[in-house]
């Protein structure tokens, strides 16, 4: 299979690595506006993009890849406030695109966990409900989209949760989203539920960035020659 890679930092020579090991081909990587004025055509023969590449870039990027009619992996987030805009163009052209806040396989099985475990706690008005994430300090989004997604299930299904703020709440109605940026963390998030009584906690920490590219790899792999949007939950059968 022939990848365009879309960025080409640390999240993209990892998805390079892990393509080349699975016995594809890197025909193009694209990280400046430069190299988009010089190469873009090339896109026409590749038969996957994964974009790994900045939030302010992301939604460009899909766009150029419906132009090539390319399907498109996006890893990148901090742009999914467009999310709806790019999912209607998406079906308008009848292009394929695969997204996620997080492609790791053990993260999107703590994504099941956490709608579960809200489902369970519903019932139990004395836990509050708390969100912390730690990243390296890189990472330009605070918070992560891996905590939003958390944090919007946790709304979806917890219905003394209102909205969520990226702070210490100052009503009930909110859930607080704490967020951590140091050295050389891949990603740590933890959901909380507290009471006078006890406490209950899930917890993820990723190791590594491998873990990332690996699923980015797998929806690259099974997307081509569909065409619509789809997640993790559709890759994983969830």
């Amino acid at each position: 299979m022939k990848i365009a890679l879309l960025g080409y930092g640390k999240m993209g020579k990892e998805v390079e690595k892990i393509a080349l090991s699975r016995g594809h081909e890197i025909i193009l990587r694209l990280d400046s506006e430069d190299d988009w004025d010089k190469q873009r055509e090339m896109l026409a023969e590749a038969d996957v993009a994964v974009d790994f590449s900045v939030p302010e870039s992301a939604m460009t990027n899909i766009f150029h890849c419906f132009d090539f009619n390319l399907p498109v992996v996006v890893g990148t987030t901090g742009w999914l406030g467009q999310l709806e805009h790019v999912k209607q163009v998406c079906e308008e052209h009848n292009q394929a695109l695969f997204y996620a806040s997080n492609f790791s396989v053990g993260v999107n099985l703590f994504f099941e966990l956490n709608r579960r475990l809200a489902q369970l706690m519903n019932n139990y008005d004395e836990y509050s409900v708390s969100i912390e994430e730690t990243h390296h300090i890189h990472k330009l989004d605070k918070p992560s989209g891996t905590a939003i997604t958390l944090a919007d299930s946790i709304l979806s299904l917890l219905d003394r949760k209102d909205k969520w703020v990226s702070e210490k709440p100052e009503n009930d109605f909110e859930l607080g989203v704490i967020s951590h940026r140091e050295e050389d963390v891949p990603g740590t998030h933890i959901v909380s539920y507290t009471s006078d009584i006890d406490d209950i906690e899930i917890k993820h920490i990723a190791k590594s960035r491998r873990g990332f590219a690996l699923g980015a790899m797998m929806a690259a792999e099974w997307l081509p020659r569909k065409r619509g949007i789809f997640t993790m939950a559709d890759l994983l059968k969830f």
